[in-house]
């Protein structure tokens, strides 16, 4: 029997693929707003000088740098999803490399924008801030204002911006490396049938009911991580140093600090959730990618007929590239830029029933996103990750009260349940578990120690043993997981998982309750893309994240759902 392949782009119909036509008719639409960012951003020079002689002055300012934010986003994004799609495609990673570096010329030309907005006095700022020519940019010059502590002067942002794409360069290290270069090889699966192992298909291994088809997966898939440790610690380490890096240049305590100081969450938020955290059968299952959007449109009624209706056409339009295909970038994220679709990426498996999570997961994203640019300007519409973790795992939450209230038997139940505190413990656990060793290794770099992959290996053997193992029998190759995180390579970020789902549930728990109000409380939030602090967003939909309660609600949630499991096992 010959073994299974994965197909190439070209084998998969188009009505499986996202349509990129609604950023560019073709490449040659492409070239041309790359060459107008090319001709166009050196004008911002004519600005020097004069960013504070007047809110007029200020405000023109502002606009011609909008013009250039939006055309080199959608640049970016056209050139980053095509990429995905193909990351071993040359022509694609030269897009994606002449985007990067008109990024760095555009930083350098831009670098004295704000500095000459935080030398501007307090009296004088406050008079702009009531001129109405600066009405439209009161939010993002807020923003921006709170950030003067940590802005350098202009010859320091232009190094910090010449620096940028090269400080960069560990995580695109990771992604060709993991994407194209490993090779997990082949497996034999009980029928009979070679089948290649890929990043995408090793939860689909995972979940058969063979064990010792399970067994080699798992370890067949580590050693290949393991053949490439040193390289991937290495580039982690420097992953490590560019966060400490910045965070040192602008005078922050930490990189923690650093990383949390845009949003305006408190470092004792993340710590607090560090404190706060202290088997069934898989179910086989082959649903078709039509019934998963069907299931997930049904979860999501509760929401209203608006947002399903925008939702369907979005699912149904084109917005998601649904399978996997040879250097297809592996996982699920939802991507956009103003005014423009936002794409999902899926590698769907059939027979992998967590996949129908991860469409309702990516499109909790895409509606906040196509909510937020209906109702926000450019300069407010993106949201920050604490919040956008909100709207997916939000999702999850309905998803699974319709499939239990879809379903009467036991088994199926029982999956689903034990599927939910499986996500209350790799959300809310393992992602807490993931932030604190995230902030171990930071203080590590921090406090002037060396970040070797023994360093990182014991480091994270220490958290699983705290963690897990207790329950659980840790197999030596997991030491090696903490290489094969990409979200390690954008530091504390993973964090925001663990608050979003205790903020997903609170507010899933006030709408299923059918709460009056509960729903457009929740549509206001998705609305008000980044208009707002996280926090403060958060509080005005009905949960206060200061406090301990939203993470407790959660941890009942799993107590609650622990034994209902148990009284549905033999």
């Amino acid at each position: 029997m010959s073994p299974e392949k994965i197909p190439t782009r070209v084998e998969i119909p188009e009505k499986d693929k996202w349509d990129l036509r609604r950023l560019f008719v073709d490449v040659s639409k492409w070239q041309e707003d790359f060459v107008w960012v090319q001709q166009t951003y050196p004008r911002l020079q004519q600005w020097k000088g004069k960013v504070g002689e007047s809110a007029k002055s200020l405000a023109d300012c502002l606009e011609s740098e909008k013009a250039l934010e939006m055309k080199i986003e959608r640049l970016y994004h056209f050139a980053s999803l095509q990429l995905a799609e193909d990351s071993a495609n040359p022509d694609y990673l030269a897009r994606v490399g002449q985007v990067q570096n008109l990024l760095t010329r555009i930083g350098e030309a831009a670098a004295f924008v704000i500095p000459e907005i935080q030398a501007i006095d307090d009296e004088k700022f406050t008079g702009f801030m009531a001129d109405p020519a600066l009405t439209e940019w009161r939010v993002k010059l807020h923003k921006i204002r709170r950030m003067k502590p940590h802005v350098l002067s202009e010859p320091e942002e232009r190094l910090i911006a010449l620096g940028s794409a090269a400080l960069d360069g560990y995580d695109d290290t990771f992604s060709q490396l993991t994407d194209v270069d490993m090779k997990f090889g082949l497996l034999t699966d009980a029928t009979g049938r070679e089948r290649p192992l890929t990043q995408s298909s090793f939860s689909s291994f995972l979940v058969k009911r063979d064990d010792e088809l399970r067994k080699r997966a798992f370890h067949q898939f580590y050693a290949e991580f393991q053949d490439h440790q040193y390289t991937l610690a290495t580039s982690l380490a420097y992953s490590v140093k560019a966060d400490v890096f910045r965070a040192r240049a602008r005078t922050y305590s930490s990189a923690l600090a650093a990383a949390l100081f845009p949003d305006d969450v408190p470092v004792a938020v993340y710590d607090s959730l560090i404190k706060s955290v202290p088997l069934v059968l898989e179910i086989e299952t082959h649903i078709s990618f039509d019934d998963a959007v069907e299931t997930v449109l049904a979860a999501l009624a509760p929401l209203g007929k608006e947002y399903v209706d925008l939702l369907t056409e979005g699912l149904r339009g084109r917005w998601c590239d649904r399978y996997e295909t040879k250097s297809k970038r592996s996982g699920a994220f939802s991507s956009a830029s103003y005014g423009a679709p936002p794409y999902i990426l899926m590698n769907y498996k059939e027979d992998v029933f967590a996949d129908i999570y991860t469409l309702a997961h990516e499109a909790g994203h895409s509606m906040h996103t196509r909510l937020s640019q209906k109702s926000q300007r450019f300069q407010d519409y993106d949201y920050p990750i604490f919040l956008a973790e909100v709207a997916s795992t939000f999702n999850e939450e309905l998803l699974t009260h319709h499939l239990l209230k879809q379903t009467s038997d036991p088994k199926m139940r029982a999956y689903i349940i034990n599927r939910q505190i499986d996500d209350i413990r790799g959300t809310l656990f393992r992602q807490t578990m993931f932030a604190e060793f995230e902030k171990i290794v930071h203080a590590l770099e921090e406090n002037g120690d060396a970040l070797t992959l023994d360093v990182f290996k014991s480091e994270y053997h220490k958290l699983l043993t705290v963690y897990f193992a207790q329950n659980f029998v840790l197999d030596p190759q997991l030491d090696l997981e903490c290489l094969c995180i990409p979200h390690f390579y954008n530091a504390f970020y993973v964090f925001k998982y663990a608050t979003g789902i205790s903020a997903a549930v609170a507010l899933s728990e006030r709408v299923l309750a059918g709460e009056s109000g509960s729903v457009d409380a929740y549509l206001s939030f998705l609305r008000s893309g980044g208009s707002k602090f996280p926090l403060e967003t958060l509080k005005a939909a009905g949960v206060d994240m200061t406090k301990p309660a939203p993470v407790e609600s959660t941890l009942r949630l799993f107590e609650r759902r622990l034994g209902e499991l148990e009284s549905l096992l033999p």
